[in-house]
């Protein structure tokens, strides 16, 4: 049977984890353990289950179904193609390619230059040298093992392992008190942050770069393709454990010796200055440039894919063109306007995307009961958009909504998933019995 060696598993889950872990990634967790404090630890519980196993479950998900769209498909063929195209779309051009560029631009060269910020000039020339150097690492897609895998990506481990041990070893005292929403249930808080960085969304599209890879070192069998994925996701899962646990350390140890911080850039400037002046915002300056650097090529390289597959008359290479050229654009001149479209959209995908997930491991049992997706996808999908309107100021069914369990934690769609898992089983059981009976000449 053919087989990838474990230096080859290895060399693919540090690719699935250099896709996963950007800018987003760098501040949630030191902002977590500085804000959590002595309950830091209970609180990055609740935080690895939806930034780590939540998004491993995806690229599983996807894998075992055999793509998103025949994931998605289980629910309606429509509704596959419009979900998959928002996903890549949100994921991509619209937010987080953008995103990469204008995050290490704030990281890697205003903290020496500050004036730069005062002329847009500046910010449009890193952009064009940021998405050239992006677009070229993305032109060859099956080639990422090699160059994220073997060469950026280690060199981004290595400079978070210098932090944590220099706070190891240097940084006095222990963790800081508790605060804010971690003082009531560290617990729920950590979760919800993990909820918030989106990773699930990107595991979904993730999976056909991976499969590429594999591919590209010999793997022909569909199979094995997609077995080879699942222990990539592991292995990526591992570091993400790994690299959350000691930044989540950094940062409760920043607590406790320097106080609080706005975010979780401000708390890893703290510590790197404290402990390396100078010097550490170099350091940090490289950790942000790589991390930006290797989401945004994976995130080119997964929507030129999929787009390439879905509008052939442009090939692979055009689309990854035409995405970073408006990423570059976005990137300059209207981000915030397309967060304040995306963002919302995102809390709608994203529930749905968790309950396609769960449903994939479920197949085995509930994949004959053919009104299980459909109904508790449109369930899923009414009250996440009724959330996003709260949260945009435009409360619809407020009265009703607020009365669901876990709604004003913004896991009001959990019931309503359930109900729709139970009353497709119902319906499902109803209408085939109703079917058999009209039909008694049929088995």
């Amino acid at each position: 049977m053919e087989r990838l060696s474990k230096k080859h598993t290895l060399l693919i889950g540090i690719t699935l984890f250099s896709m996963f872990f950007g800018a987003g990634n760098l501040i949630f967790p030191p902002f977590l353990g500085e804000q959590a404090g002595g309950s830091a630890w209970v609180a990055f519980a609740g935080f690895a289950a939806s930034a780590i196993g939540l998004p491993i479950l995806g690229v599983a998900a996807v894998a075992k179904a055999g793509g998103l769209k025949i994931l998605a498909g289980r629910v309606h063929p429509k509704f596959a193609a419009v979900f998959t195209f928002l996903i890549y779309l949100s994921i991509g051009p619209c937010l987080a390619i953008p995103r990469t560029a204008s995050t290490s631009f704030e990281m890697a060269l205003l903290p020496f230059v500050p004036q730069l910020a005062e002329s847009p000039l500046p910010l449009l020339i890193y952009s064009v040298v940021f998405f050239a150097a992006a677009l070229l690492l993305a032109l060859k897609p099956d080639k990422l093992t090699d160059r994220l895998g073997k060469r950026l990506t280690p060199c981004l481990l290595a400079l978070i392992f210098v932090i944590f041990a220099a706070c190891v070893i240097f940084l006095p005292g222990g963790y800081g008190e508790v605060s804010g929403a971690y003082a009531s249930n560290g617990l729920i808080q950590g979760f919800l942050d993990g909820y918030q960085t989106m990773d699930t969304i990107a595991a979904l599209n993730f999976g056909i770069i991976i499969a590429l890879n594999i591919r590209a070192l010999g793997i022909s069998d569909d199979r094995q393709v997609v077995r080879e994925t699942i222990r990539a996701g592991w292995v990526a899962g591992g570091l993400l454990l790994l690299v959350y646990a000691a930044l989540t350390h950094v940062g409760a140890l920043t607590g406790g010796s320097f106080g609080p911080h706005a975010n979780g850039a401000q708390t890893l400037t703290a510590v790197v200055v404290s402990l390396f002046g100078q010097a550490g915002l170099v350091i940090l300056a490289l950790i942000f440039l790589i991390a930006c650097l290797n989401t945004c090529v994976g995130l080119i390289s997964c929507c030129s894919e999929y787009f390439s597959e879905i509008f052939p008359k442009l090939s692979y290479r055009q689309w990854a063109v035409i995405f970073a050229v408006v990423s570059m654009v976005i990137s300059n001149a209207g981000l915030n306007a397309i967060l304040a479209v995306s963002v919302p959209v995102l809390n709608v995908l994203y529930p749905i995307s968790i309950l396609l997930i769960a449903l994939a491991f479920l197949q085995r049992w509930l994949g004959s009961f053919k009104l299980v997706y459909p109904l508790s996808a449109a369930l899923t999908g009414a009250v996440s958009l009724v959330s996003a309107l709260d949260q945009k100021g435009l409360p619809l069914l407020s009265e009703l909504t607020a009365k669901i369990p876990l709604y004003s934690l913004g896991l009001g769609w959990v019931l309503p998933a359930v109900l729709g898992i139970f009353l497709g089983v119902l319906l499902s059981l109803a209408f085939k019995e109703k079917w058999v009976k009209a039909s008694p000449g049929k088995k």
